[in-house]
């Protein structure tokens, strides 16, 4: 009895060095099965991926136009404010020189040459306002066709006329410099817009890795025409009241 008692004693050190080695051998096992298995390990970022660099670089030019885009309805925006403040100045001239020639001018017989007078001062003053831009052209060429005008009115009475001209054609200005930078606003949010996709559109592709040609010509069917158009559209600057 005792001598079976030691045999079995000696022999558990060796059962238990073999059941450790089992269990090692199945835990290996079973760490081999669980990777995943048809893994392709993905190529270095920018080997061989031309979609991605041709995309990058459209989405530089597209920066490039979008800089430029807000920098013109900045541009347009400060044309905007520079108008309206010009209106506004010749409103309040036109209101003021209006109030202190509201009473008649006393009527007399006119001495000769007094109407060739008066019409030499319409056209001289309209003259200096149209070289100061305060009148068109359009409306000079009026002035000297005396069409809506008469020639004939004293110059105290031409005075608020010549402002009420002034301050039409400053508000036709104002309302021009709106339109434009209106314009400029759309265009810039479209050339922002483009620049957004092509950012995405080049991060997406950087993390797919090369694709085919066909897949080339399918991004640039959707992407590469709008981000040109935008680059080669051009936006009126505002031009000066």
């Amino acid at each position: 009895m005792e001598s079976v008692l030691q045999t079995l004693l000696r022999a558990v050190p060796q059962a238990t060095a073999v059941w450790i080695a089992v269990l090692l051998v199945l835990a290996v096992a079973v760490a081999v099965a669980a990777l995943p298995r048809g893994v392709i390990t993905p190529p270095a970022t920018g080997a061989g991926n031309r979609l991605a660099d041709r995309l990058e670089s459209a989405a530089t030019e597209a920066a490039e136009v979008a800089e430029r885009r807000r920098a013109e309805w900045l541009a347009a925006q400060q044309a905007v404010d520079e108008t309206w403040a010009a209106y506004e100045q010749a409103s309040d001239d036109a209101r003021r020189i209006g109030a202190t020639t509201a009473y008649p001018l006393m009527s007399r017989r006119r001495r000769l040459g007094e109407n060739v007078d008066r019409q030499r001062y319409l056209h001289r003053a309209a003259t200096e306002l149209c070289r100061t831009q305060d009148l068109s052209i359009a409306q000079l060429n009026d002035v000297y066709a005396h069409r809506g005008w008469n020639p004939r009115l004293h110059p105290v009475q031409q005075e608020p006329v010549l402002r009420n001209a002034v301050r039409a054609h400053r508000f036709d200005a104002y309302q021009r410099a709106v339109e434009r930078e209106r314009a400029a606003w759309r265009s810039a949010e479209a050339a922002a817009e483009t620049l957004r996709g092509l950012r995405a559109e080049a991060s997406a592709a950087r993390l797919r890795g090369p694709v085919t040609e066909a897949g080339e010509q399918q991004v640039y069917a959707e992407h590469w025409t709008s981000a040109e158009s935008e680059r080669r559209t051009p936006v009126e600057l505002p031009a000066a009241a």
